[in-house]
Order: structure tokens, then sequence, then C-alpha cells
């Protein structure tokens, strides 16, 4: 959730890792409703928040969120071109899931290591290097990034794989998708790490306009099969979508899990009558943020406190809220064992 390309439907968010900082006294961020110890729906008990320094994102079991799995779109006649371009970064996606780049992610935002080192590093250690060095000789290739980190360190990935097949390959930040998408198109840019429902969102609005029905889901599958015919009537081709996802999710400190014995939303919504939860301000409004965890789940919201996105982390550590909504990939996570 960050002003950058991938314009989630909750609404546009500051960018952000989860902030390490305190952000206030508690309850500062807003949301003053009293809880009802109890709730309503089965007397089961209201859930108060647990502190922690560690957050863990709970498995989004009903799929209420669409699959933004990471995902390679390339121009459409670099592909043709250069089908090598593919399968390079095909490999690249086969090695991706949300644990290693949440690993990134730290690497770059909490460690402060630069994206070009982080990428070395990962290409090194899952043997990416392509076997041919000189498939690409006499090829140059840009890789377009959009204006976060995370997509800069892919980007730089995809960069460093594509040279060790011997072409010429450079990444380069572009900015958001507005600006890199027809760049991308025009063969400006041979590729850019893209995110499967939000880059299907995105072109069904283009190719068949802003009123279209929705063809992104839960199932990833499902929302590539969608996304292809879209690319090919836009100029592009997507690769194979990687496990990675960075979508909304929603995370409670590892304390609080183990004390309920949580690990789905499912979980939480059986276990929990009511709890707090932290979340951008228009979170109550939105189908992905509060209204999905009350239809789809069945979550009994006791209070909402309103916070700027890069303070929700914190204000969950700090148990001014038992719930906060995060990115699936964010660099303070914590990795599944």
């Amino acid at each position: 959730m960050r002003t950058n390309p991938r314009t989630r439907t909750l609404g546009v968010l500051t960018a952000a890792v989860l902030a390490l900082s305190a952000c206030g006294t508690p309850g500062s961020g807003g949301g003053q409703a009293e809880s009802d110890p109890t709730s309503a729906a089965g007397g089961a008990p209201a859930c108060e928040p647990v502190a922690g320094e560690t957050l863990v994102v709970l498995e989004d079991d009903l799929g209420l969120q669409n699959a933004d799995n990471v995902i390679p779109a390339i121009n459409a006649q670099a592909a043709a071109d250069h089908p090598q371009v593919v399968e390079l970064l095909d490999a690249v996606s086969a090695a991706l899931d949300t644990d290693r780049l949440i690993e990134l992610n730290r690497a770059v935002d909490v460690e402060r290591r630069t994206p070009t080192e982080v990428a070395a590093q990962f290409v090194t250690d899952e043997s990416l290097e392509s076997p041919d060095a000189s498939v690409g000789s006499g090829t140059s290739l840009t890789v377009g990034a959009a204006n976060f980190s995370e997509s800069i360190t892919l980007a730089e990935i995809y960069a460093q794989v594509l040279r060790s097949a011997g072409f010429d390959a450079q990444a380069q930040t572009i900015g958001a998708r507005e600006t890199y998408l027809p760049a991308l198109q025009s063969g400006e840019i041979a590729v850019v790490p893209e995110y499967a429902a939000t880059l299907v969102t995105y072109l069904n609005a283009e190719v068949n306009g802003a009123d279209a029905p929705s063809v992104a889901s839960s199932d990833v599958e499902e929302t590539v099969t969608a996304l292809e015919p879209l690319a090919e009537e836009s100029g592009l081709v997507v690769g194979a979508a990687s496990a990675a996802q960075d979508q909304n999710a929603f995370a409670v400190t590892a304390e609080f899990a183990a004390e309920h014995e949580l690990t789905t939303l499912s979980d939480l919504a059986a276990t929990c009558g009511e709890v707090v939860l932290a979340g951008p301000p228009e979170c109550p409004e939105r189908p992905f943020c509060q209204i999905g965890l009350e239809e789809t789940y069945g979550l009994s919201v006791g209070e909402f406190k309103s916070y700027d996105f890069a303070l929700i982390g914190q204000a969950v550590r700090q148990g001014d809220a038992a719930v906060g909504l995060v990115t699936s990939s964010d660099g303070s996570l914590a990795t599944r064992d």
C-alpha cells in the first residue's frame, strides 16, 4: 500500500517499510470507540491487543485479496526476437516466493544494502546465471522499474540475469505505471517486474473501459489466464508468475498469534468476538480492508484506529491494535519457518 504504480483498490497510500519508531501515545492514531468485551455473535470474547516486536501475517485462507504475484512483463517484439529473455526471467520467477521477497526487502529497506548488491547475492545464491554467456551478445535491453525499492531490486535481478547471458542489460527507474507502461509497449524498455492482479486490472480498464467487470481474483492461475490476452492486445508478453506476492495482508504480533493459536484469518474470526483494527483512514469503507474482513470472514471490528500507512505496523507492535493492514512482502515481517 504505497504511492506507486501498483495502485490498490484500497486507495493510494504512502510508501514505506513498516515504521520501527514509536508513533505517539496509545490511540493517538484515532478511533476512540469503546469495545464490548464479548461479541453478540456466539458470545466469543473480544481479543485484546498483545504487544510484541515481531509481526506475522495471517493467511488469507478465503481469498479476500487479489493475487498480486510478481510477474515479468515483456515487450512483445523483444520477446519474439529474443525468446531466451522469457526463459531467463521465468527462472527468476521460479526462485521467488513471498518469504524470499520479504528477505530482499529487508536487506534493502531495513539493513540499508543497495538493490544492486542484494540482487547480485540473490542471483548467486539461486544459481540464476545463464549457462550460455553469449546468447544475448550485441543486444541492448533496458529493464524498467517503478519508483519504489522492491521494484528496483527486482529490476536489478532481471538485469543481472540477462547480463549473465550476454545481453547489455541495464536497470532504470522510470516512475509510475502511467509512465513506464507506454515505454514498455513502444519498446523503449524491454521488461518490467509487474504484479499480476494490478496489471490485469490496469490493462482491462485500458482495453475494455474503466467500468469493465473485474477479471482479477485471488487465484493466480485464473488471474494470469485473464491477463495473457489483454497483454497480447497491449503489445506485451507476460512470463511465468512467481509465488511471491506483494498485496494487502493483515498482521498481528507473534505473541498474539501464539496466545490465540492463530494462523489464518478464519482462525481470527472464529476465536475473537471483536478486535481493534489499525488501518489507513479509508479502510472502513474499502472491500479489501474492514468491509472484507467483516463480510468475507465474519470478523467483528469493535474499534477502528486510523493511522498513516507507515505507522500501522508499529501501532500493532506496541499494542494499540490487535490487527493491522500491511503489505505481504514488507521487509519488517517475520518469514515462515
